[in-house]
């Protein structure tokens, strides 16, 4: 096992009170005991087919979500116990788990017409037509994560696609949604029909903003990593002319987002708003002299999800560099103890009490926000940086299994204390992967 770096150790100090001696008999001790726990459950997240589910699936891990199927929940919980499973090595139980990951896609699917539409959230009792939008043009869809979640399981199965060859032209119904009904064409970026379940509850840049004006860059990174799965899924089961379609629609994408969400004032990627009145071409008109000729604004609000630029990788290195040394190791805004506020604690929204629908987002520490910035970190080449902020969530979750038997849902930046729901696993769980990384040993990766 690789030992962590006697600096990292000296970074977490103030918020343990341990020299770095100390920390690190510590760090070792929360890995073990992250290792033990986290992989001996992992069968709680299988559900049978049943309702209005008919494929088996994965469950997000928590009794919150005991009996659902949530869109980027399972997509990155899958992530998570591929991890278990490769650490584990037991040829059977990999083969055993894929048609509960593939019943994830598949359920989805099932719900997908010709309009692109699918549910964010899929309960067993549900009732099939409270599952229908009474109008897709209002309501939000399913996180574009779910191509990518498919090739994430093709990759794992050497390329092989064929689960997926009946349903793919679904896949292509959900990406034409998005395009039909949340694509901005004046800036080439996409938003968020309302505030309601777009993963990052209570975002500022989105929360109680007027219908259609996010152009939210967590949406965007998201949509070009969708892109380039279905380029890659539509190469495996040999449709290279719609591969090359998509393809260019993600480079598009890529440089859309280059253009108007990067800031070189602060060297952050924004949210940006996309609330402007037309222009008008009434010569008459008291505009007419000297119209506007930008088609948004920026949000110069800092939340975390500008360092999904780095995970997606959009950011070029020069920006990752940028974003590196100039935010995320900034103790005012976005740096804490045990990982990256969720919203810079220099805005004025920042608050971390806890909350529930909407869980807070403005400022407590998540454990997929620590990851995704980690990964994105990682995949750069700031080496040194990633493994701070691993050893950082392997102190946070460590601490908190080892106090209280559980995880939680999010944590207080400063003391790492938890916040809200008790019994948390989902996303949580991806602190397997960074441990497996900083351990030099094989590591699951999202596609």
């Amino acid at each position: 096992m690789r030992t962590i770096n006697k600096w990292v150790c000296a970074l977490l100090l103030p918020a343990m009170s341990l020299n770095a001696a100390a920390q690190t008999e510590d760090y070792e001790r929360y890995a073990g005991l992250l290792k033990e726990s986290l992989g001996r459950d992992f069968k709680m997240m299988y559900r049978e087919a049943g309702g209005v589910l008919p494929h088996p699936f994965l469950t997000a891990g928590s009794e919150a979500y005991a009996d659902c199927l949530w869109d980027w929940d399972s997509w990155l919980s899958n992530i998570a116990l591929r991890q278990i499973l490769a650490d584990r090595g037991i040829p059977a139980e990999q083969e055993e788990v894929m048609k509960y990951e593939r019943g994830c896609i598949l359920n989805s699917l099932a719900y997908c017409d010709g309009m692109g539409w699918i549910p964010i959230i899929i309960a067993r009792d549900n009732e099939f037509d409270a599952l229908r939008p009474q109008n897709a043009y209002e309501e939000n869809t399913h996180k574009p994560c779910l191509a990518q979640h498919a090739a994430f399981l093709v990759r794992l199965d050497g390329g092989n696609a064929e689960w997926l060859r009946e349903d793919f032209a679904k896949l292509q119904y959900f990406m034409n949604g998005y395009r039909t009904r949340q694509f901005h064409r004046p800036t080439g970026l996409y938003f968020w029909i309302n505030d309601v379940m777009i993963g990052v509850d209570n975002d500022p840049c989105t929360f109680y903003r007027p219908a259609r004006s996010s152009g939210s860059i967590y949406l965007n990174c998201m949509m070009y990593k969708e892109l380039l799965a279905m380029s890659y899924l539509a190469g495996c089961l040999g449709l290279h002319e719609i591969a090359e379609d998509y393809d260019l629609w993600a480079e598009g994408l890529k440089q859309a987002v280059r253009e108007h969400c990067w800031d070189e004032r602060d060297g952050f990627y924004y949210n940006v708003d996309l609330n402007l009145t037309p222009l008008v071409n009434d010569r008459w008109h008291y505009h007419q002299g000297a119209q506007r000729h930008w088609e948004c604004l920026i949000q110069r609000i800092d939340v975390w999800s500008g360092f999904m630029a780095l995970w997606s990788g959009i950011a070029t290195p020069e920006q990752a560099e940028r974003m590196v040394y100039g935010r995320l190791l900034d103790d005012r805004t976005f740096n804490s103890p045990y990982g990256v506020r969720t919203l810079s604690k220099l805005e004025k929204m920042y608050n971390v009490k806890a909350s529930g629908n909407p869980s807070s987002w403005l400022g407590p520490i998540w454990g997929i926000s620590n990851y995704m910035t980690w990964k994105g970190v990682k995949d750069y080449g700031f080496e040194e940086q990633a493994r701070e902020l691993a050893a950082k969530t392997v102190v946070l979750f460590g601490r908190d299994i080892e106090r209280t038997g559980e995880l939680h849902e999010y944590y207080q930046p400063d003391n790492g204390e938890p916040i809200l729901n008790k019994g948390f696993q989902n996303w949580n769980y991806l602190v397997l992967n960074m441990l497996a990384w900083m351990e030099g040993r094989e590591t699951i990766a999202e596609f």
